[in-house]
């Protein structure tokens, strides 16, 4: 991502608090794996959103209307000794020079600057409560200001969640971020495709797995999420993450599987036979998803509403159910009583960009917010039959289907992002012959 795209996006949310506002963000701290082995670091995303800064122990200040400067960040110093351990720092100059950064100081200054920021501005934008520590050192500053009122100090008269503004913010995405997640979702795809490719039964969940991250890392990105890679009855569990049994002939294998690529996300499920031929009744249930989905993705486009696609796809689902003989009624009392909650217990979709989970509002004053051009959600129904399902014959016990894309909201409609994976049964079929 360019700087620039930083910028204007510091700018625009500068513009949005006022010259007498100021707003804090701070840095995701790294997370111990185990004793003294740390997680791969990941910032957070609001603070990756607004500086493309990529190191821990940071803070960013943007201050509309400051005369040394409106954007200030507070970053490590540089340490030969420690870059020597565990990597280069920016430093207070890299900040500036490569970092867009007015103003610069180091982290461990913080408590004697950011009172003097903060003091005289009518408004602290800040979210309180994701990082309880850092909550109590701003806290901690507001309250310095305080006990210098006798002396003229005024300290911020107002707390305002930052994550409003900012996440509405995020939830339309640039040209910029649609090339990043438009490039994540082909890669992914790819994966997908490799995976039908080389599945055949007696290789594990994990051999299969392995593909993805080969194929991220080779392109250096990340996995997203824990990746779901379930077999057989294990597709019936939607948060499946061991992926360590053995693929059965005769089993279908869901995958649920996405790339991050410079801190967006990717979100793709594709379900398909371990021998590579559909069983009658697996194609009979894979046949209701992949109708369900398609008529959610044409409902996928501006002006219908965030729940829109997930009716369309619940009625397509639950008269599928019915079809099977798997429910029994009308289809509208069925969908009234929520009996297809039996078989799909999640919704259609979510938004996605930086966080696979990403930010935004679904209701406006407590209606379904309309669907606009450049926001990005998944589409994602499925029917999961466990074996034991009471009242449900036998032959679709275990049949457990999701099909997943990413679809962006386009000017006229949308486009699919992930379509470079395989759906439709024949093409599936056909990739795993090796055509």
């Amino acid at each position: 991502m360019e700087q620039a795209e930083f910028s204007k996006r510091r700018a625009e949310l500068m513009r949005m608090i006022g010259e007498q506002s100021i707003a804090v963000v701070p840095a995701a701290p790294e997370r111990p794996r185990s004793r003294d082995t740390l997680y791969p670091y990941r910032q957070d995303s609001d603070f990756q959103y607004l500086t493309g800064f990529p190191e821990p122990e940071a803070v960013v200040v943007l201050a509309p209307g400051r005369e040394h400067g409106e954007y200030i960040l507070f970053c490590r110093e540089r340490d030969p000794e420690r870059e020597l351990w565990d990597g280069l720092r920016a430093g207070q100059e890299g900040a500036c020079r490569d970092y867009g950064a007015d103003d610069s100081f180091p982290i461990d200054d913080i408590d004697e600057i950011l009172p003097g920021l903060l003091e005289g501005r009518d408004k602290l934008y800040y979210t309180m409560g994701v990082d309880f520590e850092f909550d109590q050192r701003v806290i901690g500053w507001v309250n310095h200001i305080r006990s210098q009122a006798r002396g003229g100090a005024r300290p911020p008269s107002e707390f305002v969640s930052l994550e409003h503004l900012l996440h509405e913010m995020r939830l339309i995405k640039s040209a910029s971020e649609i090339a990043v997640m438009r490039k994540a979702a082909e890669l992914s795809a790819e994966a997908h495709r490799r995976a039908m490719a080389i599945c055949r039964p007696g290789l594990y969940e994990y051999e299969i797995e392995a593909e993805f991250q080969g194929l991220y890392r080779r392109h250096n990105g990340w996995p997203a999420y824990p990746p779901i890679v379930g077999g057989g009855a294990n597709a019936c569990i939607l948060h499946y993450i061991e992926n360590n049994a053995p693929l059965r002939d005769g089993d279908l294998l869901l995958i649920d599987a996405g790339m991050e690529l410079d801190c967006y996300a990717a979100d793709i499920t594709r379900t398909f036979p371990v021998n590579g031929r559909f069983s009658d009744a697996q194609r009979a249930v894979y046949e209701i998803v992949l109708a369900a989905q398609n008529a959610a993705i044409e409902a996928t486009r501006p002006g219908n509403h965030w729940n829109r696609p997930h009716e369309v796809a619940t009625e397509v689902l639950t008269q599928g159910l019915v079809d099977l003989g798997i429910l029994h009624g009308s289809v509208s009392e069925l969908m009234e009583k929520g009996e297809y909650r039996r078989f799909f217990m999640h919704r259609t979709g979510h938004w996605l960009g930086m966080d696979v989970h990403d930010v935004g509002d679904y209701k406006i004053d407590g209606e379904w917010r309309l669907l606009e051009p450049g926001m990005v959600t998944t589409v994602e129904p499925g029917l999961y039959i466990p074996a034991g399902s009471e009242g449900v014959d036998e032959r679709w016990w275990n049949i457990g289907i999701r099909i997943e894309d990413d679809v962006l909201v386009t000017r006229d409609g949308n486009e699919v992002l992930s379509a470079g994976a395989p759906k439709a049964m024949a093409d599936i079929e056909q990739l795993m012959r090796g055509g």
